[in-house]
């Protein structure tokens, strides 16, 4: 008996209803009045006009009774059960339980879920009564959606039930193997040197942003100092006045009177230039009007010839 059995078979006693609280002291010794009451109540879970002998008082009583209850299971949930671990009555008896627990367990989930699923599609055509034409086309299309989930899913669960049979040996031997403590150990151990590394790496990614952190405060220190260094030579340059101050602004009052004096003999040139230019123009149209006038008697004094 290993413990992942024990413990599946008590949840599964749990959630079919089993009154009787099962701990894993029950099984370490041999305890036939538990086992029969425990298969009794799971063949009158599954069937509760059963007709199955009660009295386990006498060895012979006892023989029918497992014979019994054996040939019921095999015959009417097609389940083969160990009639000699079952009479033993200790921990290898669990193993013979939980195989009709298992099955008891799986049709009462089934069973929830097709109740879930149909409190559902009451939940949606109960609001399709009451939403409009238009909300109404989309809360169909969410009931059609969900049908077809549920033939899905019926489906899916039609096809694991179909290999139920086969996979039930090759599950039963994995859970009767028993726990190898030195495969445990070496896993154990080689988590516990996974998370030594990573505590190690932290520290050091810690120690390093340490030294970079006493860096940066060092280079600001250093900025720092250096700004206070420029500001006081800052202030210093615009205190002192330089020697050649006075004669730079001696020399910038002469250039504003050279400057002044500049412009305006460049206004007299420009306007002397100007009067010039009319001067050109009118001794030009002078001349012009000579040389016609001058034409014109040479061409009188040519006709009158």
């Amino acid at each position: 008996m290993s413990y992942r059995d024990l413990r599946n078979f008590t949840e599964m006693m749990r959630g079919l209803g089993y009154p009787r609280l099962i701990s894993v002291e029950n099984f370490r010794q041999p305890n036939f009045e538990l086992v029969a009451e425990i298969l009794l109540w799971l063949i009158q879970r599954y069937e509760p006009d059963a007709h199955i002998p009660k009295d386990i008082d006498t060895e012979q009583d006892r023989v029918i009774f497992i014979k019994s209850s054996a040939q019921f299971i095999a015959t009417k949930i097609h389940i083969k059960l160990n009639t000699k671990r079952l009479y033993m009555a200790d921990g290898y008896s669990v193993k013979e339980l939980l195989k009709v627990a298992s099955v008891l367990h799986s049709a009462i989930v089934f069973l929830y879920q097709s109740h879930a699923g149909i409190s559902r599609f009451l939940i949606l055509r109960s609001k399709i009564n009451v939403l409009t034409k238009a909300s109404k086309i989309n809360e169909l299309k969410a009931v059609r959606q969900l049908a077809s989930e549920v033939t899905q899913r019926g489906a899916t669960l039609y096809h694991l039930l179909s290999q139920e049979p086969e996979l039930r040996d090759a599950r039963m031997s994995a859970l009767a193997h028993p726990l190898d403590i030195n495969t445990i150990e070496k896993g154990l151990r080689s988590s516990i040197m996974k998370v030594e590394q990573n505590t190690k790496s932290t520290l050091q990614k810690l120690d390093n942003v340490a030294a970079d952190e006493a860096n940066l405060e060092a280079k600001i220190e250093k900025r720092k100092s250096e700004l206070d260094r420029s500001k006081k030579r800052l202030s210093t340059l615009q205190s002192v006045r330089p020697a050649f101050m006075d004669e730079f602004e001696r020399l910038e009052e002469e250039l504003k009177l050279q400057y002044a004096s500049y412009l305006i003999k460049f206004r007299n040139m420009t306007y002397l230039e100007h009067q010039m230019e009319d001067h050109n123009r009118q001794e030009q149209a002078r001349m012009n009007e000579n040389e016609l006038s001058l034409r014109r008697i040479q061409t009188r004094l040519r006709e009158e010839e």
